[in-house]
């Protein structure tokens, strides 16, 4: 039995063998964290090598969910809070995350653990103060519960050269060789806070045999990080580390890298050249017409001058 255990541990410490983050992230934590909300889910483009293997199967670059508590006063429910404060025994105003981890089940940790990861608020639309609270506490209410272990080694069977497999092979397994436990990952707590109170995710809707619209609620274990990315119901909110939104147009404003090399994995996914040539080129042309106007205006001013005196 003990061996039994070993090896789980071993498995569990192989798959969330993390890779070194982004030298500079894709999103602006300070602005992510003076915006987000109590209720929003934080989707993560995870670092692990169990986090491949979820991009890789769902066909999405998030791999994690977490779900925004807000710092401790900001839970409104008295048993909400201490259990809380049972399982975190940090300062009151920390902001907190719940989130179910493989290998630590579903614990609360700081958002600043993800201060240097690639994420994104999936914010839910029009929920109420009431029906936030109630998921809110659902998700408190799972603290402590385990990951499914079984799900452990579901993944784990995919760890093998998927290049020598078509693209279009690779959901239809996850969809159809691999049991429930494998989809839930690790948004099935977030999911089944949500269903909680009805809210909607990516639900199904038919029409009958009399052209009425049915509506169905979708089974939470089915439900994976970019599933709340996809979901009508949710609205996205970034926050991009280098951001020009404020000027117009703000996208001629990127200071693209015009010279240099890249390393050998990043050629051919990504350009180094002069890719404000077209910019630039519109700017001198729209010059040139503008001068060719002022000539023309002189010109004819000019000649009625000239007409005058005549």
């Amino acid at each position: 039995m003990r061996a039994k255990y070993t090896l789980i541990e071993l498995v569990i410490k192989w798959l969330n063998r993390e890779h070194p983050p982004r030298e500079i992230p894709l999103s602006d934590f300070e602005r992510v964290r003076y915006e987000i909300k109590p209720g929003d889910v934080i989707l993560v483009e995870g670092r692990t090598r169990v986090s491949d293997v979820i991009k890789l199967l769902t066909q999405s670059r998030w791999s994690h969910a977490a779900l925004y508590l807000g710092r401790l006063h900001e839970i409104n429910h008295p048993m909400s809070r201490e259990r809380v404060k049972s399982f975190f025994d940090g300062q009151p105003d920390v902001q907190l995350i719940v989130e179910s981890e493989l290998g630590r089940g579903t614990i609360v940790r700081p958002l600043t653990s993800y201060d240097r990861d690639h994420i994104r608020i999936c914010r839910p639309r029009d929920l109420t103060y009431q029906d936030m609270q109630c998921v809110i506490n659902y998700a408190v209410s799972r603290l402590g519960s385990d990951y499914d272990i079984r799900q452990i080694f579901d993944l784990a069977r995919f760890l093998f050269p998927w290049w020598v497999m078509p693209r279009r092979w690779r959901s239809s397994i996850f969809q159809h060789n691999v049991g429930l436990a494998t989809k839930t990952v690790c948004s099935t707590m977030i999911a089944e806070a949500f269903a909680s109170i009805q809210y909607p995710i990516l639900p199904l809707v038919k029409r009958d045999d009399q052209n009425e619209i049915k509506v169905y609620r979708r089974n939470p274990k089915l439900c994976t990080p970019s599933d709340f990315d996809y979901s009508p119901y949710f609205d996205i909110i970034k926050y991009p580390f280098i951001d020009y939104s404020n000027s117009k147009p703000h996208y001629r404003l990127m200071p693209w890298t015009r010279e240099g090399i890249l390393p050998t994995h990043e050629q051919g996914h990504y350009i180094v050249e002069n890719t404000n040539a077209g910019v630039v080129n519109t700017n001198t042309e729209t010059q040139n017409t503008s001068a060719e106007t002022e000539n023309t205006n002189t010109r004819n001013a000019e000649q009625n001058k000239n007409d005058k005196k005549n």
